[in-house]
C-alpha cells in the first residue's frame, strides 16, 4: 500500500533480460535503507526488491507488468519515481495507492501556467477505471487531483516542487504514462454494477 508522494527519484543502472521477465537495477538515495522482499513502487508499479547492491537494488518485472504498464520503456539513465510502502503509524498525504497500474495514457499536451504545469492526457475509459473532477488519480506512482475529465481527456496541475522532484519535469508530448485508478472509486463502480445486474 502507497500513498502516491514520491520518496526519492532512482535511475536505471542495468537492465538484464531472462527468459520474459526483466530485472531493473536502480541506483537512488533510499536503495541502501531496502532489504530483500521489500516491496516499492516504480514510477507507480509496485515491484519485489530482489538483490542489493552498493546504492542500488534490483527488482524484477515479469511479461504482464512490461505489457500493462510504462516500465517496459525504460532504459539505462532513465530516472523513475521511487516510493517505500506507507506505515500505518503515518500520515495518508495523497491517497490509497495499491501500486497495480489499471492502464497506460498518452501526453498530449504540457502546458506552463505562472509557474506550474497543466499535463493533459489520453486514455481508454472503462466501466471501472472513471475519473471524476477533483477527484484522485495515480500518474507513474504520484498522487494527483483529476482536472476536467472530458470523455477520454484529463488534466492535471504540477507545482514546481512536484516537477522537480518527480520524472514529471522528464514528460513529453507523446508519453506513455502508467494510470491506476482510485481503489475506492473501483470498488463502487464494480458494486453499483453488480446490484443494478441484480435487479
Amino acid at each position: 500500500m502507497f500513498t502516491g508522494i514520491i520518496e526519492s527519484l532512482g535511475h536505471i543502472k542495468s537492465i538484464e533480460k531472462e527468459g520474459s521477465n526483466v530485472h531493473f537495477t536502480i541506483e537512488s538515495s533510499i536503495s541502501n535503507e531496502l532489504k530483500i522482499d521489500q516491496s516499492l513502487s516504480h514510477n507507480g508499479v509496485c515491484l519485489t526488491v530482489v538483490a542489493l547492491g552498493e546504492n542500488t537494488h534490483t527488482v524484477t518485472a515479469i511479461e504482464e507488468t512490461l505489457q500493462r504498464s510504462n516500465i517496459g520503456q525504460l532504459q539505462t539513465g532513465d530516472a523513475v519515481n521511487l516510493e517505500r510502502a506507507m506505515v500505518s503509524n503515518g500520515r495518508l498525504d495523497g491517497h490509497i495507492v495499491q501500486g497495480h497500474v489499471d492502464g497506460t495514457g498518452i501526453c498530449k499536451k504540457i502546458e506552463e501556467v505562472e509557474g506550474s504545469w497543466y499535463f493533459t492526457f489520453e486514455y481508454e475509459p472503462t466501466e471501472e477505471h472513471l475519473l471524476v473532477d477533483k477527484g484522485s488519480v495515480c500518474i507513474n506512482g504520484v498522487s494527483l487531483t483529476v482536472v476536467n475529465p472530458v470523455d477520454r481527456m484529463f488534466s492535471v496541475a504540477i507545482i514546481p516542487y512536484t516537477y522537480e522532484h518527480t520524472t514529471f519535469k522528464n514528460i513529453k508530448v507523446g508519453d506513455k504514462i502508467n494510470l491506476e485508478f482510485d481503489v475506492i472509486g473501483k470498488y463502487i463502480s464494480r458494486y453499483v454494477k453488480l446490484y443494478m445486474k441484480a435487479q
